[in-house]
């Protein structure tokens, strides 16, 4: 499926439950919010190792494939609703991010773009 495929079927999984009233942007990124904090929670203890071996587990696997779907949903209704083509402005941004993190300055470094040239 792409995108905008996905994007019309949670609108008319909405529609279909008159849940449309309650998609407003403000409501989509509350939820957006918690469901990213439901899929830090499982990492939330884990040592490194730990989080790089989790879909290993089944049962975590499992939580993470669901919370993720959660965060997308969110996301992808977020976009419809406020009229973002997320394919657009990921390729902005992926672009915007090759300025600011040239490969001469960021290779194997963490540091925010403002602290490269430092």
């Amino acid at each position: 499926m792409t995108i905008r495929e996905l994007q019309e079927e949670l609108a008319q999984f909405a529609r279909e439950r008159d849940w449309e009233q309650f998609h407003t942007p403000k409501n989509l990124v509350m939820a957006l919010a918690g469901e990213a904090g439901e899929l830090a929670e499982i990492f939330q203890w884990l040592t490194p190792e730990q989080s790089q071996a989790v879909m290993a587990t089944p049962g975590q696997a499992q939580a993470v494939r669901q919370e993720m779907a959660d965060v997308l949903a969110y996301l992808l209704r977020l976009a419809d609703v406020t009229g973002v083509d997320l394919e657009e402005a990921l390729a902005e941004k992926i672009e915007l991010n090759r300025q600011r993190y040239p490969v001469g300055l960021a290779y194997g470094r963490a540091d925010k773009y403002t602290k490269l040239g430092a």
